[in-house]
């Protein structure tokens, strides 16, 4: 079988798969699954076109590795093929870890476990399928591998993932002011001292960088609209995960009901290997499926919360700088109260409040360091000459309270 291909991309043209591994691993139905997840959950609930995938998002940042790593070796950053193979490998399984909607379910379904903790156990997995050929990813995954720059693309402040979906979400969701010039900051790489770093001539589309990711997550990403969807995501969740353990028979697929009926930590899925086939079987499909049955189901809250997000009557939402008040939550709380005539542990699914965060750029968190031509290494906050830049280093939290929209406060 001819395993050298060329996928038609919206966003890069076309992208060679040259190897015959990496073929095969985008074969395997744990990237499969990627297709049937958004990369942007609700978001298209606000901008209809941001309807790509995480296997979009695969493809896309595996092949801005393989550039990145082109640019290196030209350099003269010694690379061995297997490196290369192995660091676009990484890149490419690096979100095998998210479920459907994402952070929503990692917040209910999941007890707390982070995505890239179970896509290093699909990595793991996969490596056992493939007889040890993935290894070396492994270790680039996990930062124990000696040329740290490799894991530096995979993730950090300035890595490929980024580069990839600044650019993707900007062009689907039609928000120009995500659009970065990857090529430039591709080809301004470098590596000192075994670390990544951007030569001082692109330090402007750092500065770019910085700003584009800012202004996405304000637009995009914690648009208030897309919070609301979310929110009201969540809490048809965790309703139907109260009733669910309360005995009750909710319709949902078997891979669902059974993140539904029980809280698993991440020890149960490094020692359960079919807890780890049924998460790798969840997609967005699971829950809009059931979603669809529970609007008719006879809980008046879950039906309710479902039939609000399939017409798109989401929550109203408050966003604010300061902190949400009591009073506000319980005059919200009464009105639900009289509307839904519901006890007070009900009324709990009907509203939502919380806080949000904007982390454009964290200086000490493996911090973006600028090549001087002097040969000096600089924070880019302390190499800009725009004062914006020093202030992203802060995080930007603003407060959200949400409720029915058509209760009257």
């Amino acid at each position: 079988m001819n395993k050298n291909k060329i996928i038609n991309d919206p966003v890069y043209g076309f992208i060679p798969v040259k190897s015959e591994k990496i073929f095969d691993l985008i074969e395997h139905p744990y990237m499969q699954r990627m297709r049937h997840i958004r990369q942007l959950g609700l978001t298209e609930l606000v901008y209809p076109g941001a309807i790509h995938t995480r296997f979009h998002h695969a493809i896309g940042a595996m092949d801005l590795m393989r550039q990145a790593l082109e640019i290196l070796m030209a350099k003269g950053i010694e690379l061995s093929e297997e490196e290369c193979e192995a660091a676009q490998i990484a890149t490419l399984l690096h979100d095998t870890g998210h479920g459907p909607f994402s952070h929503a379910l990692e917040e209910t379904l999941l007890d707390d476990v982070r995505h890239e903790s179970l896509s290093f156990l699909f990595m793991k997995e996969l490596n056992k399928q493939f007889d040890g050929e993935l290894a070396l990813s492994l270790k680039i995954f996990q930062n124990t591998y000696p040329k740290k720059f490799l894991h530096q693309l995979v993730s950090s402040q300035l890595d490929i993932d980024r580069l990839d979906y600044l650019n993707r979400d900007s062009f689907f969701t039609g928000v120009r002011e995500g659009a970065i010039g990857t090529d430039r900051i591709i080809a301004m790489l470098n590596v000192v001292n075994g670390q990544l770093v951007v030569e001082e001539k692109g330090i402007y589309n750092i500065e770019h960088f910085l700003n584009a990711r800012r202004l996405m997550y304000w637009q995009v990403y914690l648009h208030k609209t897309s919070v609301s969807a979310e929110r009201l995501l969540v809490n048809i969740i965790k309703r139907a995960q109260y009733l669910a353990l309360s005995g009750e028979s909710l319709p949902a697929s078997e891979s669902l009901l059974k993140f539904l009926m029980h809280r698993y930590t991440l020890e149960d899925f490094s020692e359960k290997k079919e807890l780890l086939r049924a998460f790798g079987s969840l997609d967005d499909y699971d829950v809009w499926g059931a979603i669809k049955h529970w609007q008719s189901y006879e809980d008046v809250v879950l039906s309710s919360l479902c039939k609000m997000l399939l017409e798109r009557r989401l929550f109203q939402i408050k966003l604010s700088s300061e902190p949400i008040q009591k009073a506000e939550v319980e005059k919200v709380k009464e009105a639900i109260g009289k509307e839904w005539q519901l006890m007070k542990s009900d009324v709990a699914y009907l509203f939502s409040f919380g806080t949000v965060s904007n982390e454009a750029y964290l200086s000490e968190r493996n911090s973006i360091q600028i090549l001087m031509k002097s040969g000096e290494l600089l924070d880019v906050a302390q190499a800009s000459d725009l004062p914006n830049i020093k202030a992203m280093s802060k995080i930007v939290k603003k407060n959200y309270l949400c409720w029915p929209k058509h209760l009257s406060l």
